[in-house]
């Protein structure tokens, strides 16, 4: 009961300041029936009200004013206009009747007033009767505004049970649809009857302009208070027989914020007490002949959906990755393609695309909606016929095989509801042989492709022989030959040395004495050949101005070779007198020992020199 009463003062404080600043009309109308009609099943609030005006005065009137606290004028998001056709008949769309923002003189300010043009004027004694349609995207407020995973949702809604208006009213009636035969509160007032979910205010008769009397309604919605933050929805046609739609979505979950710790155990096990204030899914109403659907977010492809449809209609079920409950977001993407002939047409010389403006998402409220259309290359005269007032800009967008980009009509528009999904048009000129550019580009690339391969097969791209560069190159190539072939002649040599240390050991082995002379003897015939090579290789480098950097390593390395060839044969020498002479063993390491440190250490001098020149 707080809540009622705190929300109860809040309007009537707004009426008192618009009451007390209230001035006569100066026409002579009169509301003779108002019947309203409020319908809170969902999270956005229509309020329609069937208006029949009489003219008492003797002046012809044109128009009726319709007044909205601006409290609400903040929540509006559609306000429409249209004769009415009696109950169980279907309005035309295109029977609306005009309705435009005016300031009135003379009437509160704290009001904002509309003005429908009615189709004729109406005499003295005339009446008319039209319905008016006011679509609210954010009239419910939770309450609380925190509850926890078992809670159920509770949302409040205030009104007037008398309909705000500069006329006189002779009678007029009020109905509450809600979704749930739950109510927590409401008020209370003369003839006031509840039946299930509907609560009925009236009939009240002869009210003064500008009558009130504050109503509060506190009830339980589980609805889904689906909310996007923002919806890009971009549009590109292909003359080539697509249309390609693309929705970006960010959103939220508008309801009952959720507080304490989620357990998704308690969720699986009763969704339906766990989890009653969440959506787990939405569903998208798209056109008939929809293919190439996707449905993914930033992470990949999402699973969880279920895509069905007939010749008039197809529908898409998404679930998010997980159940949103109050203030929890989230972020996706859906795809999907259209024939082209079902959406574009000729007029006049003139293309229009004729499509739907709004989200496919059934009971969406959108805070801001961007509609990007984007036209072929080339296209021009650009105009946009829409349904209600939207905010419009050009860009420019960048896409494969295109030279100057191609043309995007932006429309924006916030508060959006399902009742904005209507068509509009683009209109644009397209001259047909601006299809031909991209295949033309590609017949053309392909071709310069294979120009290119055939000229560079058949020219050759070589360095000149005759140049510096190349010269210089060949004598470095000849360098590096050169001393590729004294490394292979300075490791044959070593190899050498090996053989013949090896005869050593066997002639301690053996005693063999002949044996180890006769491999001395083809040591140093092999050596003498090598040393002439080497000789040979030496002269060639020392005459070669490219070697000039690299020659002194290399000159060392062979003085470096020729020492240990001589130390080698020295120990050779030594130890086969030894073994001649039968000196003893432990005179005849004696006499080794020293040469064989000199041996051991050239070796090595040697090996250090080879890896050296090897990385030159």
């Amino acid at each position: 009961m707080g809540v009622r009463r705190k929300m109860a003062l809040r309007f009537d404080l707004i009426i008192f300041t618009i009451l007390l600043f209230a001035s006569p009309v100066l026409s002579d109308l009169i509301l003779s029936k108002v019947d309203r009609r409020i319908d809170l099943t969902s999270q956005i609030v229509r309020i329609t009200s069937t208006l029949k005006v009489e003219n008492e005065g003797s002046e012809p009137v044109s128009e009726v004013l319709l007044a909205f606290p601006d409290l609400q004028v903040k929540d509006l998001a559609l306000l429409k206009a249209s004769p009415h056709e009696g109950k169980g008949k279907v309005k035309s769309l295109s029977a609306s009747l005009p309705v435009e923002n005016v300031k009135p003189n003379g009437m509160p300010a704290a009001l904002t007033f509309y003005a429908v043009k009615l189709p004729k004027a109406l005499g003295k004694g005339d009446s008319y009767t039209f319905d008016v349609l006011a679509v609210f995207a954010h009239a419910l407020r939770p309450f609380p505004e925190k509850i926890t995973q078992a809670d159920i949702q509770l949302v409040v809604f205030q009104e007037s049970a008398f309909y705000l208006t500069p006329y006189v009213v002779k009678v007029q009636s009020l109905s509450v649809k809600l979704p749930e035969s739950r109510i927590e509160s409401y008020t209370k007032l003369e003839n006031t009857k509840i039946h299930g979910s509907e609560i009925k205010y009236g009939p009240y008769e002869n009210l003064p302009s500008f009558s009130y009397s504050p109503i509060v309604v506190h009830f339980e919605s589980n609805q889904p208070f689906a909310v996007a933050q923002e919806v890009v929805r971009e549009i590109e046609i292909s003359h080539w027989g697509n249309v390609q739609v693309t929705e970006h979505y960010k959103l939220v979950h508008g309801g009952a914020q959720n507080k304490g710790e989620f357990s998704r155990l308690d969720y699986q096990a009763r969704p339906t007490i766990r989890g009653a204030s969440a959506f787990k899914y939405l569903i998208a109403k798209m056109p008939p002949r929809v293919h190439s659907v996707y449905y993914r977010d930033e992470i990949g492809n999402i699973s969880t959906s279920n895509l069905w449809g007939d010749s008039k209609k197809t529908e898409l079920l998404i679930e998010p990755r997980y159940p949103l409950f109050g203030g929890w977001r989230t972020a996706f993407t859906i795809g999907y393609g259209l024939p082209l002939k079902d959406f574009l047409f000729e007029l006049e010389g003139n293309r229009f695309l004729n499509i739907t403006f709004g989200s496919p998402m059934n009971e969406l409220v959108i805070d801001n909606l961007i509609v990007k259309v984007v036209l072929p290359e080339g296209s021009g005269d650009i105009s946009v016929s829409a349904p209600f007032p939207v905010n419009q800009w050009e860009e420019t967008k960048l896409s494969h095989l295109d030279l100057t980009g191609r043309p995007v009509v932006v429309l924006q528009k916030t508060n959006v509801v399902p009742e904005h999904n209507q068509f509009f048009q683009v209109y644009y000129k397209f001259s047909k042989l601006s299809m031909l550019r991209e295949p033309f580009m590609l017949i053309f690339g392909f071709f310069s492709l294979f120009v290119a391969g055939i000229v560079y097969m058949h020219v050759d791209m070589s360095i000149s022989k005759s140049s510096a560069a190349y010269l210089a190159r060949l004598q470095w190539d000849e360098v590096q030959a050169a001393i590729q072939q004294v490394e292979n002649v300075i490791n044959r040599c070593l190899t050498t040395h090996d053989k013949l240390e090896a005869s050593l050991r066997d002639l301690s082995r053996t005693g063999d004495v002949q044996a180890c002379k006769a491999a001395r003897k083809a040591a140093d015939g092999l050596l003498k050949e090598l040393s002439k090579e080497l000789k040979l290789v030496l002269s060639f480098l020392q005459s070669s101005s490219a070697a000039s950097q690299i020659l002194p390593k290399v000159e060392e390395l062979v003085a470096k070779e020729k020492d240990l060839q001589e130390k080698v044969m020295a120990k050779h020498s030594t130890v086969v007198d030894c073994y001649e002479k039968k000196t003893g063993i432990r005179d005849s390491e004696n006499r080794v020992a020293a040469q064989q440190q000199k041996i051991t250490a050239l070796r090595q001098e040697v090996e250090n020199l080879l890896e050296l020149i090897d990385e030159i």
